[in-house]
């Protein structure tokens, strides 16, 4: 417990260091009086739970200051599996953003407006889900539902912008009266008008058209998906607007 306590403060003192980034997991001057909240910090997991359950799946470590979704390539054992999902939840206009890699293989994703409860056995049955993937390894001649940034089964991507697999990419998703963006490292890639003709007939041909959300209400808990691959996030930041 030592070696890892001081390897933390370790990475943090020369993250602080003249001409280094900012920490990871830490608000800046700046971001502080934008009202920017920490939804990880680095070091536990405190604020987040198992989607539709209690505690946390042990299939999510954090190491040196990441989230890491652990799925050994090889193992047949069960695995601790589930999502998860942010104890508080959120309401109103707001921005998140939050740093993502991944590796070959990997299908994840952000979702927003979750609501738990019997009636919504997965998390993909009430979020609406931002997805987090290997893009060459999902790409379809025709539309397809797993490249970065897609609204999984309600609309793809206008251009891929995630970088090669192994790099950290920026993800920022804002809602701010009723217009739904989403940018992949700096670029827009998804707009949508949620009170549109357009996005009704999306939700209406989807599989969240009876869920909360595809009735129109926007708030809920923000979850990180378990697809049993590989993903790694930090820097988690929401902010009300």
């Amino acid at each position: 417990m030592f070696v890892k306590i001081a390897a933390f403060c370790l990475i943090t003192y020369l993250a602080c260091l003249p001409g280094q980034a900012q920490p990871l997991n830490t608000l800046s001057v700046q971001e502080k009086k934008e009202g920017w909240k920490l939804l990880f910090d680095g070091r536990d997991l405190k604020g987040w739970h198992r989607y539709n359950g209690k505690g946390v799946p042990s299939t999510w470590k954090i190491e040196q200051g990441v989230l890491h979704l652990d799925v050994p390539p090889t193992t047949t054992a069960p695995r601790d599996a589930g999502d998860l999902v942010t104890d508080a939840i959120v309401s109103g206009d707001f921005e998140f953003k939050a740093e993502f890699k991944i590796e070959k293989y990997t299908n994840s994703g952000f979702f927003f407006f979750v609501e738990e409860g019997v009636q919504h056995k997965k998390i993909f049955d009430t979020g609406l889900e931002v997805q987090v993937g290997d893009d060459a390894l999902y790409q379809k001649e025709s539309a397809h539902p797993h490249s970065s940034g897609d609204l999984f089964g309600l609309a793809d991507v206008r251009m891929q912008e995630a970088k090669p697999l192994g790099s950290w990419n920026q993800l920022v998703v804002s809602l701010k009266k009723n217009k739904l963006m989403i940018t992949i490292n700096g670029f827009t890639v998804q707009e949508h008008d949620l009170t549109s003709a357009d996005w009704k007939q999306r939700m209406a041909a989807s599989k969240l058209k009876d869920a909360p959300v595809g009735k129109g209400k926007l708030s809920g808990r923000i979850g990180l998906q378990d697809w049993n691959t590989n993903v790694w996030y930090r820097n988690i930041k929401l902010r009300p607007i």
